[in-house]
């Protein structure tokens, strides 16, 4: 399992895979999982769970942002969704990576990015979150929340259970709204655990954690077993529905994400959209292997190569072409 997380990781960093995949656009079966790749597409989709009784959150994809203008145009692109909800009368927030704005280019643009985005979220009553990334984009995003939260209060941000210090970071910003997750990067073990036995045990003790001394947590996960284990924790505790949500992936475990809302429980379904949708579709593959078996019969038919043979045979000339 390991070597298959590494694989989907390298895939997810690859440039000239990302390229491509834009190329092709949606045709390799991706539409499953991604909701479109324009705005209008996008709001549809929302619509038709918001009658499910389930609440979005929507990431306009994006990566390997390196200049200015492409920070620049996406932060428009984000601007828009946010009018685009606002006038739709979506129950949706926004999911906003720092490095799609500016992060890696200089932290002040960076900043001045999102000020802009939060500041117009803000005018709707509507939250944003900062989605985490590699461990070296996470002190300056935890910087950027708290530099921003001194003028808007509707920004969070997410916790990646994988790393040592995640335990420090959900105490340090319990005030907060925090998604959390178990991380979908590959990192040092310096850094992080590489046992999926470690990452679940704190995965399990930072929910409990921010359940009981938290603003307000979001349960990013597939895995029924913990959700099982989370309905039986707030029973036991007395916690309010009102200070949780269950989260999900769009296009995964669909019958779950009903039964959830079904139940009462508050319910999110992450909504992403776009052309760049590769990174983000290798990563979820990686995060939880298993997710490959949730969209197969999807994804695949005899029709059409799949993603992963397109990407396997892609990745093979890549490395052939830079030997040249």
């Amino acid at each position: 399992m390991p070597l298959l997380r590494d694989f989907f990781i390298n895939l997810s960093e690859n440039q000239y895979l990302n390229s491509a995949a834009q190329k092709y656009g949606l045709k390799l079966g991706a539409q499953t999982v991604v909701a479109g790749t324009n705005i209008e597409e996008a709001i549809e989709s929302m619509k038709v769970l918001n009658s499910q009784g389930i609440s979005c959150t929507v990431d306009n994809l994006g990566e390997f942002v390196y200049e200015r203008s492409e920070a620049t145009k996406a932060k428009e692109q984000i601007l828009a969704v946010i009018e685009a909800i606002h006038e739709n009368g979506v129950n949706s927030h926004i999911s906003v990576k720092p490095s799609q704005v500016g992060l890696d280019i200089d932290y002040d643009f960076c900043y001045e990015n999102l000020m802009e985005i939060v500041g117009k979220a803000n005018q709707y009553n509507m939250h944003v979150n900062l989605d985490q990334e590699t461990y070296n984009r996470l002190q300056p995003t935890f910087d950027l929340m708290e530099k921003i939260s001194e003028t808007y209060d509707n920004i969070g941000t997410v916790i990646q259970a994988y790393f040592f210090d995640a335990k420090e970071y959900t105490e340090k910003y319990k005030d907060y709204r925090l998604r959390i997750v178990k991380g979908a990067y590959k990192e040092s073990a310096e850094v992080a655990y590489q046992d999926k036995h470690d990452i679940d045990l704190n995965f399990i003790e930072l929910i409990e954690y921010h359940l009981l001394n938290g603003e307000f947590t979001s349960i990013a996960t597939h895995d029924h077993n913990v959700i099982n284990y989370v309905k039986q924790f707030v029973k036991d505790n007395n916690i309010s529905k009102d200070k949780f949500e269950f989260q999900m992936l769009y296009g995964f475990r669909k019958e779950m994400q009903l039964e959830l809302a079904k139940e009462g429980y508050n319910f999110c379904t992450y909504v992403p959209f776009g052309s760049d949708w590769y990174g983000y579709f290798m990563r979820r593959l990686a995060e939880r292997p298993q997710n490959l078996n949730l969209v197969t019969k999807q994804v695949f038919n005899k029709k059409t190569n799949t993603i992963l043979g397109v990407a396997a045979a892609a990745f093979v000339l890549g490395r052939l072409t830079k030997r040249k």
